[in-house]
């Protein structure tokens, strides 16, 4: 039975790049030895760390800006205090949008004074604040560009001089911006780029070296950008399969042509949400999520009917964070169009049943 992964992490990726992927672990590129025994010095696995982090800025359109792309370890979550680590030196501003965000702010009041500047979380995050006041002194600003649990995301990003600071771990790669906009970027793999174990930093060099604490070797941005991103031994097998992810998505026509599948995509579970009775979106709709579709079903009596048709038509991963409950549809770059429209007949079918 064919599958539909709608899993929100690690989830699904190109059926071409599991393929090759799965060949290199056997024997890389006809070099009699596998990805995952040889050297990260050898000639082999620099030219794909080197490619990886072309393709990178390539794709956001960042190349020859000043910017450095990196692939570090650790997860998103590492960031939350690196990001710290490197540019807070005496205050940073947040903007409170869910789970994620507030464990970023966590991690960066062991670093200095944090100013949560706007936040939804009276409303349990179902809306992106707006027309909120960014104070001038920041050392930076920092947001969750998509919320992969309440199904929110930034639709258009603050104007300010302050360095601009973004997560986007489950929407990078996903629809057109003008990525200059931000200073620093990262992004755990495991939604649009590849496996767990590798977590993209494009970072604009001129926005490092301007705090006043000593920062340890591994945590330091300059370090690893020295090192050409190999100041560690790197996870080779998440580097190699983000590559070739991004190698795919620029021969696919790059981000505007996958922006256009993940609109199509969107557009069609949201059709059904209105128009379907027995289902309600949770996400207010101006601010709704292309990435993460969250919805509750009306009728509890129904609910049992419905997960059993979903397990029925191989539909994998759509159950809500626990935080929410519900339903989530997660529909990263590598979801085709076409499991969207099997979820969407079913919820069509169920409400006949109704």
């Amino acid at each position: 039975m064919k599958k539909h992964n709608f899993s929100a992490g690690p989830c699904i990726l190109p059926a071409e790049v599991m393929q090759k992927a799965s060949e290199a672990v056997i024997e890389l590129d006809g070099i009699g030895l596998s990805l995952i025994e040889i050297s990260h010095r050898s000639k082999e696995f620099v030219a794909i760390m080197e490619k990886a982090r072309t393709l990178a800025l390539e794709l956001l359109g960042l190349e020859g800006k000043g910017y450095q792309a990196l692939f570090l370890q650790g997860g998103a979550s590492m960031q939350f205090l690196m990001t710290a680590f490197n540019l807070l030196d005496k205050k940073a501003g947040y903007v409170n949008t869910g789970t994620w965000s507030q464990k970023a702010i966590k991690e960066a009041r062991l670093f200095g004074e944090i100013v949560e500047v706007a936040s939804s979380q009276k409303d349990n995050f179902n809306h992106i604040p707006k027309g909120f006041d960014i104070p001038s002194d920041l050392d930076y600003l920092h947001l969750t560009s998509n919320n992969t649990i309440y199904g929110t995301q930034f639709k258009e990003f603050p104007k300010t001089d302050v360095p601009l600071v973004c997560d986007m771990s489950s929407d990078i790669f996903s629809r057109q911006l003008d990525f200059s906009q931000f200073d620093l970027i990262y992004a755990g793999a495991q939604k649009n780029m590849g496996p767990a174990g590798t977590t993209l930093v494009v970072v604009k060099e001129d926005i490092l070296g301007k705090v006043s604490r000593k920062i340890p070797s591994m945590m330091d941005y300059s370090v690893h950008i020295a090192k050409d991103s190999m100041f560690n031994t790197p996870p080779v097998f998440a580097v190699y399969v983000s590559m070739l992810t991004m190698q795919w998505l620029k021969d696919l026509g790059g981000i505007a042509a996958i922006e256009e599948i993940n609109e199509r995509k969107a557009n069609l579970i949201y059709s059904e949400i209105e128009l379907n009775p027995v289902f309600s979106g949770i996400a207010a709709k101006e601010d709704r999520s292309n990435m993460n579709a969250t919805f509750n079903i009306t009728d509890d009596e129904l609910k049992d009917v419905f997960d059993e048709m979903c397990k029925e038509a191989g539909i994998n991963g759509i159950n809500g964070h626990r935080s929410v409950g519900g339903y989530r549809a997660s529909m990263y770059n590598a979801l085709p169009l076409e499991s969207v429209g099997v979820l969407v007949d079913i919820m069509s079918e169920l409400e006949k049943k109704g």
